[in-house]
């Protein structure tokens, strides 16, 4: 039985995408879970899979076209009927979606992996036929080639680039100075927005250190008093910002096209390094809950994230993102804010220091650095440093994030 494709509506705000790869050909058939094509929406690039096996029978989107919700981008044969070769079909412009269509769950896409050694001469290749298409193109051999689709399949983002004069069928061999290569749609989405951040707002930035040997002597006696659960210092920190904001609410807002938007809930999210990059996932309400369910919410997060099974709603929302950059032994970061945001907060490792005490006399402490990026349309300085402070005396006394 014939179906139609249609442009899927992958978080709450997007009205509309643009088709960044067609995974499959007319011809083809897929099996359920298999990746039909990558959509680029304003947040990000996402492969879509098919929700049931069958035959793509027409691809009617062309790549690089952006095309409303719900406009028919091709058609497929579901296998429950004989279908007749489909008819010519225009290229979708306004097409209203019609009573059957698949339904794809998004995915984000993995990241390309790079090359590696040879496949055996006997070895099955397994690629897109625009992998296929770019290979040949480029000279490249594409049993060395590692692919990051379902079942090692080659996608046409794990191509690299050939070197420029290379003869057709040889291997692609880096000059001196290097192999040009294209970035992949996900790569692309994300070079465009933090660029987008950075000439659309206006950041300014606020540093400042925070005494934790009070927090981190809490973690450890909760951690050892219960074995289902281990806090981390991510969920004290989490735990601090989204308390802050409940208590401040004037800075729970973001810049829109239409004007400020207040929020009605403390979210804030968490940013998250996995092989297909940084994602932020954001933990909704994250000012009021108690802090063992917050805890848990966020490593359920950060597992979703790193198994790539966030959706577009997951990492939508939210005023600010913590990202700690702490485990990779830094003395500070100082970051970009997340567009639709209106602050990020970097955080460092934690330091041994000497400070001195009331006495005067020199005291080991345990600090960590705290960089505050905040949007000058949004925040004066005056907002912004009440806001942090709020966030450094949560930390310095943990024992109030204890209490719901």
């Amino acid at each position: 039985m014939r179906r139609d494709l249609l442009m899927p509506k992958l978080g709450l705000t997007m009205t509309e995408g643009t088709l960044a790869e067609w995974l499959v050909r007319p011809g083809q058939r897929f099996e359920a879970g298999d990746s039909l094509f990558v959509i680029e929406s304003e947040k990000a690039a996402i492969e879509v899979p098919a929700d049931a096996g069958g035959t793509l029978l027409e691809a009617g989107a062309a790549v690089g076209q952006t095309l409303a919700v719900g406009t028919v981008i091709g058609s497929w044969d579901d296998g429950s009927a004989q279908t007749s070769p489909p008819a010519a079909r225009p290229a979708p412009s306004a097409a209203k979606p019609p009573a059957e269509a698949v339904a794809p769950a998004p995915v984000p896409p993995p990241t390309p992996a790079p090359l590696t050694a040879g496949a055996p001469p006997s070895a099955r290749i397994i690629a897109s036929p625009l992998a296929r298409r770019v290979a040949a193109q480029r000279g490249v051999d594409l049993a060395g080639v590692r692919g990051s689709g379902p079942r090692g399949r080659i996608r046409a983002a794990d191509v690299p680039e050939a070197v420029v004069g290379a003869p057709t069928g040889v291997a692609t061999v880096a000059p001196a100075n290097g192999v040009l290569t294209r970035p992949t749609a996900v790569e692309s989405t994300i070079a465009r927005r933090l660029v987008q951040s950075k000439q659309q707002i206006p950041h300014f930035y606020l540093a400042a250190d925070v005494e934790v040997s009070a927090l981190m002597a809490l973690r450890a006696e909760l951690n050892a008093a219960q074995a289902g659960q281990r806090f981390t210092l991510n969920d004290f920190l989490l735990a601090a910002v989204g308390r802050a904001l409940a208590e401040l609410p004037q800075v729970n807002r973001v810049w829109t096209d239409e004007g400020i938007l207040s929020l009605p809930t403390p979210d804030v999210g968490i940013a998250v390094n996995t092989e297909r990059g940084l994602v932020v996932p954001v933990l909704r309400d994250a000012g009021r809950l108690p802090l063992s369910e917050l805890a848990r919410q966020s490593r359920s997060a950060i597992e979703r994230a790193r198994a790539g099974r966030l959706s577009p709603a997951d990492m939508s929302g939210g005023c600010i993102t913590v990202s700690n950059a702490g485990m990779h032994d830094v003395t500070s970061m100082t970051s970009i804010i997340n567009p639709g945001q209106a602050m990020i907060l970097g955080v460092g490792s934690v330091r041994e220091v000497f400070r001195p005490d009331i006495q005067g006399q020199p005291a080991l402490c345990r600090e960590i650095a705290l960089v505050l990026s905040a949007d000058h349309r949004l925040l004066d300085g005056v907002a912004a440093a009440q806001f942090l402070k709020q966030v450094r005396g949560l930390l310095a006394r943990p024992l109030a994030l204890l209490v719901a």
